[in-house]
């Protein structure tokens, strides 16, 4: 594609040093052995003396341009470090990116681009690859033909550097603000055109905190109940969905419980199972709030990462867990959730029963910020009760509560179901919803209601939730709550991973 400035070329300068070789943060993402974590099109792409290797040949062309692309996440704020090499053609680094494969087939991306080349005019350019084309170019010093460079890219906020072997191509603004973008892929680069090598190693990303907003990381757990029940990946999206859209100050990203063909978000634990863990090593690094929605009990997620996720709730990092994603083992798990939500399902003492409940003035917590803006609501799900919570001198707030009907505490004994406790409570309000401050600072929400789906296209149950989880996050809840479309049929249908029944 020919390079062509534009009218809106934003602000470029050249020379000096871009950063200190500080390497505190930064974690690989590329394993040197293997394309685990990356898609592209093997005809063209493989690993070579410990790099990832693109290359074209007279007898093997690429009729347009191809690349691999970082399955593992997204790239909002980030500083990427790694070395190329490059023989004939030219190639770049995408970031903040996006596809569309109906249009422009797979293996295509369009987006930001740090350019490089074997030439002596691109290399340290930020183009628009199917975009806007380029955003600066400037004349280039000190690049090692065909040897190894140092490239570093460093985005934060809409403020772009690019350095090569030290030395700055890049320092740039984009004030454009109908198309400039936030979040989105990364990429490798290999051009159509003659034959061409290009090879990348040593990639390391660090991710930078959002000066300007708050950051929820959703992680959504493996398919479970069936057709509209334990929907994870679908709700999360649409919940992330709506922050994003809120025009507040609040960005949310979601891992979801798959990836395309060949890649997976899961990862084996020892052999003990596969579990729904970003692969992404920096999913967390730059989170205001996490929020965890999956499968629970022996099969939660966190019950194998219970002194990573600790860490960060000393940090002030929020943490909201949703439906079953309440429950884990009491012990262990149990404790840390206590402290960090303020309770947990807890297996012969908790219930998970069916029933209707009444959301009313007097069922929600007066003069919370969760509760900002709800308007009552009237909802049938798996609403659990009896939960192990601390105590109100421990910072735990309930936030919504019911009545349950008397045949829920009837059912037999076991693990999910009756228990003397229960049934001793016959008549009296229990807790579905709370909310913990912790003494550091951080926040945690614990909700039981998400068993079927549908249920998210209530405003007010949808509101609830928005509103907690931009409250763990230590965001400012609106006096009217966190705005949000009504949701269609249609909205609710996506991203299912059962079928339709």
């Amino acid at each position: 594609m020919q390079r062509i400035a534009l009218a809106w070329v934003v602000s470029s300068c050249m020379g000096g040093a871009l950063l200190h070789a500080d390497e505190s943060g930064f974690k690989p993402i590329f394993d040197g052995q293997s394309l685990a974590g990356w898609d592209g099109n093997t005809q063209f792409w493989r690993v070579e003396d410990g790099a990832i290797t693109g290359q074209t040949t007279a007898e093997n062309p690429t009729k347009g341009n191809t690349f691999i692309v970082w399955r593992a996440g997204e790239l909002d704020d980030f500083e990427l470090r790694l070395e190329y090499r490059i023989v004939g053609g030219n190639s770049g680094v995408q970031y903040r990116s996006w596809e569309d494969e109906a249009e422009w087939g797979k293996w295509v991306i369009g987006g930001y681009q740090a350019d490089l080349e074997a030439g002596d005019t691109w290399s340290g350019a930020l183009y628009g690859e199917r975009f806007r084309g380029i955003l600066s170019a400037e004349l280039q010093k000190g690049i090692r033909k065909e040897d190894w460079n140092e490239y570093v890219i460093r985005a934060e906020g809409y403020h772009f550097v690019h350095a090569i072997n030290g030395n700055v191509t890049i320092d740039s603004t984009d004030k454009d603000t109908e198309r400039r973008r936030r979040t989105g892929l990364l990429a490798l680069q290999l051009h159509a055109g003659p034959p061409m090598k290009v090879q990348f190693r040593n990639i390391r990303l660090k991710r930078l905190a959002l000066a300007d907003r708050k950051k929820v990381v959703f992680v959504a757990g493996k398919k479970s109940h069936g057709y509209f029940a334990h929907e994870h990946n679908a709700g999360s999206i649409l919940l992330a969905n709506a922050l994003n859209q809120s025009g507040l100050d609040v960005l949310a990203t979601v891992y979801r419980n798959h990836l395309p063909e060949n890649d997976s978000v899961f990862v084996e634990d020892k052999g003990k199972g596969v579990w729904p863990w970003p692969r992404d090593p920096t999913a967390f690094d730059n989170a205001d709030a996490l929020v965890f929605y999956n499968d629970g009990g022996g099969r939660h997620p966190v019950n194998q990462h219970l002194d990573e996720i600790d860490a960060l709730m000393k940090k002030g990092v929020g943490l909201a867990c949703l439906h079953y994603g309440v429950e884990v083992p009491k012990g262990a798990s149990g404790d840390r959730f206590l402290d960090w939500i303020g309770g947990y399902f807890e297996t012969h003492l908790s219930v998970n029963p069916h029933w209707t409940l009444q959301a009313r003035r007097a069922e929600l917590a007066a003069d919370h910020p969760i509760t900002r803006g709800v308007e009552p609501f009237t909802v049938d799900d798996e609403w659990y009760y009896n939960m192990r919570l601390a105590s109100h001198q421990d910072g735990m707030t309930p936030i919504l509560r019911g009545v349950p009907p008397a045949h829920t505490r009837e059912r037999r004994f076991g693990p999910h179901s009756g228990n003397p406790h229960v049934r001793a409570r016959r008549g009296m309000y229990e807790t579905v919803a709370w909310c913990r401050e912790r003494p550091d600072g951080g926040r945690g929400f614990g909700f039981t209601g998400g068993h079927r789906h549908e249920n998210w296209g209530h405003d007010g149950f949808r509101k609830l939730v928005l509103n907690a989880i931009l409250w763990v996050a230590r965001g400012e809840v609106p006096t009217a709550g966190v705005p949000s479309q009504s949701l269609t049929r249609e909205d609710l249908e996506a991203n299912q991973d059962y079928p339709k029944r």
